[in-house]
């Protein structure tokens, strides 16, 4: 069977992570890599994921400057570079005018229709032209806060009322997720950087919320978005930013949806550093009110990064057997580990 082909564009931790899967899964191989940054260009894809070995690619500054074999020859374009539908966009048209498959884990690319409907169907058309299938995944959009609670109500006979909640600690990540949840601010500064648009919280309610109810035949009226500074209580620390008492620890996000003016889906993401500092257990919870009822509790939560990582080298094989075109988490089978080749796993329908 065949190596499944594979370039890496955006070689940041989540991109580097990949990098280091795909080198020890089975039916998988690097053939080329991109990346903005000046200081990766030109060196072996292997040392600038930290593996031991050079891997014999060179990074290259565009999909464009990558080598000519390596292009021909790839099959599928994992994509690491940026959270929104309108930054992703372009690169991954290019990928798909290449003729190659794309996931990648932008989270808006988790339902991007919703939010981009003329970039989405842009994408569909020449998705489909090229014979090729478009992915957004990860954690969070993309498993946890929506397939997960998708794959929960096929045990159910009738669904009223969907809330999930995702608690985790935010210490492992770096400056930019600290900036964009407001880490280090004090609760004025977390107000003008919400009204600023600098501090976002989590990137995805509405559309695993749209996902969900697509899914299981519902259609929302309305999203409704709340966020509010986390105010320490104690003094935290991580690599990247230091919190007094008083000061901003995280962000607490909630999204609502309503249909038939009933609030119907709750999902809430309260995310802050060192949560243990005062007494916070972090985990992955599902609550389901309907026939019958079902609760669902993963202590301590999936690992945001590492379940990302999985989520996007796991889905490959789905995705190359997928329909072309651009398609969702809900569009493809039960997201799985694939312990032996992934070779093997291409072609099955």
């Amino acid at each position: 069977m065949a190596e499944i082909k594979v370039i890496h564009w955006g070689l940041g931790a989540m991109g580097g992570g990949m990098v280091r899967l795909v080198a020890r899964k089975p039916g998988l191989v690097s053939v080329g890599a991109v990346d903005r940054d000046p200081g990766k260009v030109g060196r072996d894809l292997g040392e600038v994921a930290g593996l031991a070995e050079k891997l014999g690619v060179k990074v290259s500054g565009s999909l464009a400057e990558a080598s000519e074999g390596a292009r021909r020859d790839a099959d599928v374009v994992l994509l690491s570079i940026a959270s929104f539908t309108r930054e992703v966009y372009p690169a991954v048209m290019e990928a798909v005018e290449a003729g190659l498959h794309v996931v990648t884990i932008a989270e808006e690319m988790a339902y991007p229709s919703l939010r981009q409907q003329q970039l989405a169907k842009k994408m569909d058309d020449l998705a489909r032209k090229k014979g090729v299938t478009v992915l957004g995944t990860g954690v969070n959009p993309g498993f946890v806060l929506d397939v997960l609670v998708i794959a929960l109500t096929g045990a159910c006979q009738e669904v009223r009322k969907i809330r999930a909640a995702r608690i985790n600690d935010l210490s492992p990540f770096g400056p930019t997720v600290m900036r964009t949840q407001g880490v280090g601010t004090t609760p004025e500064e977390f107000q003008r950087g919400l009204e600023s648009g600098a501090i976002v919280g989590h990137i995805g309610f509405p559309e695993s919320m749209t996902m969900i109810a697509e899914a299981i035949g519902w259609k929302l009226d309305r999203i409704e978005q709340e966020r509010e500074p986390m105010v320490s209580k104690v003094h935290r620390e991580t690599p990247h930013v230091k919190v007094e008492p008083g000061m901003v620890a995280g962000c607490r996000h909630i999204g609502r949806g309503f249909m038939d003016g009933r609030e119907v889906i709750t999902l809430e993401h309260p995310q802050q550093i060192h949560p243990e500092l005062e007494g916070v257990e972090t985990g992955d919870f599902i609550w389901i009110e309907g026939t019958p009822d079902l609760n669902f509790a993963g202590k301590p939560e999936i690992p945001g990064g590492l379940g990302t990582i999985a989520l996007a080298v796991n889905s490959i094989p789905a995705v190359m057997n997928a329909e072309p075109g651009l398609v969702t988490m809900a569009d493809l089978p039960v997201p799985r580990a694939i312990m032996g080749d992934l070779g093997r796993a291409r072609g099955r329908r």
